[in-house]
């Protein structure tokens, strides 16, 4: 499955689900001193993106190293969105990662894995092998898709009261459903192209 500009910016928008990691992003940033919340975001969009900036110029070296084939990371990356796509519909109130216990977060949970978790990681792979000639076009749409979602982060609060958390909810669930169908996708591609060569 090739991709454009377009196509990778939202694929890469829908697997970071920015939307998303607002219900796992106000309960962490509840305890954080409300001056140091802003800095927090930033940092934490920043270490996401080197991460997947890092994944994207050296997958491929990471696939010949580890000896796996692009047609079992285009699968294997279908399966984690699918489990990811599932968890988005079908959410739970505590979330995935849980909370940070007062503590201020670095790196984990929102850095990795809410942000640059397997499968954005395995997406940008994905995208960097199947065609690296664009390679540059694949960091410009990755980049633009962490801005978008370090401005979510950066207005969660304003975005949950002017929204509402039922809308919010379902705006995730609806994500969702897309990521479902590029999931499918992904893994018959896959499959195709492993068992017609």
């Amino acid at each position: 499955m090739d991709h454009s500009f377009l196509s990778a910016f939202i694929l890469l928008l829908l697997v970071l689900d920015p939307l998303g990691s607002l219900p796992v992003f106000i309960p962490i940033m509840r305890d954080v001193p409300a001056a140091r919340r802003r800095w927090v975001a930033l940092r934490e969009v920043g270490i996401a993106f080197l991460v997947l900036f890092a994944f994207m110029f050296f997958g491929d070296a990471f696939l010949r190293v580890m000896r796996l084939s692009e047609r079992s990371l285009e699968v294997a990356g279908g399966v984690i969105l699918l489990m990811v796509s599932i968890r988005m519909i079908f959410s739970h109130a505590d979330g995935v990662y849980g909370t940070s216990d007062g503590k201020e977060p670095f790196v984990f949970p929102l850095a990795i894995p809410l942000l640059a978790g397997p499968s954005a990681m395995a997406t940008v792979l994905l995208l960097a092998s199947r065609q690296p000639e664009r390679v540059m076009t694949w960091v410009g749409a990755l980049s633009c898709a962490m801005l978008v979602s370090g401005a979510v982060l950066l207005l969660c609060e304003r975005i949950r009261r002017l929204l509402g958390d039922s809308v919010v909810a379902a705006l995730e669930k609806l994500m969702g459903l897309v990521l479902t169908a590029i999931a499918v996708e992904m893994i018959l591609a896959g499959l195709k192209r492993y068992f017609l060569g």
